[in-house]
């Protein structure tokens, strides 16, 4: 090939036109990753500046101090439960919305809303909902004397947790229901009408038959679901910041703290790293094991 000819080829082309996006992924993606992973390692300034290279200093800091590891904790606890529950709500929606009704296309665009809608603006929503002054909750509760004096639910910790939970799940429902509906209507009606035919029952059909030929949905959706939800920033961020005090603190809610509160850049790079860790590990053991257990169809 002649010199100059290669931006007039084909590949050349591609080559071309994928140049940007290259360019836009290594300045906005790759260079913060590596820069993060390195201020892990060394002593930064309140401007963000490398100072000296202080090893695992800034790994010892955190894991010397007995709120990280609570925090650590919460965040699993937080992603475990939150995960379980978008899963099984959205699996029994996404069944109902399968089967053929009057009003199912209006019941779909209604399950929508709360993913559609911009996750800050819901839990602003949330927010005035829990009010204990003017909030709709507590309106209702005190109404209904259900209780004699209903919570304060965002400023006392357990409660301020569960409510941050409840917001979370609102939000990923849809996306689980829509992804578990799409999974169900690739499946051959003619498996369910053979299953009918030996005798089968619902929930051996949903049993021996969805569930089967659901489970590589099922893998992947859990797996963006836990990556999403371990990371979710705005949730807590708009509803409590964190609080009572760090009792709602995730550790992406906590990295937040320490960098952009505390201006301590090394120990929130170490917590970052460290998160990342986690996911990856999460992420490669799920993978492993779904391709061990012969998921892909």
């Amino acid at each position: 090939m002649q010199k100059g000819k290669f931006w007039k080829t084909e590949s050349g082309l591609a080559f071309f036109f994928l140049l940007p996006a290259c360019v836009f992924l290594l300045l906005f993606m790759f260079y913060p990753i590596v820069y993060v992973i390195l201020m892990s390692f060394f002593k930064v300034n309140k401007l963000g500046d490398l100072v000296s290279f202080s090893g695992l200093a800034n790994f010892r800091f955190m894991f010397d101090r007995p709120e990280f590891w609570q925090i650590i904790v919460r965040s699993c606890v937080w992603t475990a439960s939150a995960v379980a529950v978008k899963t099984g709500i959205g699996l029994v929606i996404a069944l109902l919305l399968n089967v053929d009704f009057r009003g199912r296309k209006v019941a779909r665009s209604l399950v929508i809303i709360p993913w559609a809608s911009s996750v800050p603006i819901s839990a602003m929503i949330w927010q005035w909902t829990y009010n204990n002054d003017f909030g709709l909750l507590n309106h209702t509760l005190r109404t209904l004397r259900i209780f004699g004096e209903p919570p304060i639910w965002l400023a006392e910790p357990r409660s301020a947790f569960f409510a941050n939970l409840w917001v979370d799940i609102w939000c990923g429902i849809p996306f689980m229901a829509l992804v578990f509906l799409a999974g169900l209507q690739a499946i051959p009606q003619e498996l369910y009408e053979a299953a009918e035919v030996d005798g089968a029952t619902p929930f051996a059909k949903f049993r021996f038959v969805t569930l089967p030929l659901l489970s590589s949905v099922l893998t992947v959706a859990t797996l963006l679901s836990i990556l999403w939800t371990f990371n979710d920033f705005n949730v807590i961020y708009v509803l409590t910041g964190g609080g009572p005090g760090t009792s709602t603190d995730i550790l992406i809610t906590y990295i937040y703290k320490y960098a952009f509160q505390y201006l301590r850049f090394g120990p929130a790079a170490a917590m970052a790293v460290i998160t990342f860790v986690i996911l990856l590990t999460v992420s490669i053991l799920y993978a492993r094991s779904y391709f061990k257990g012969g998921g892909v169809y």
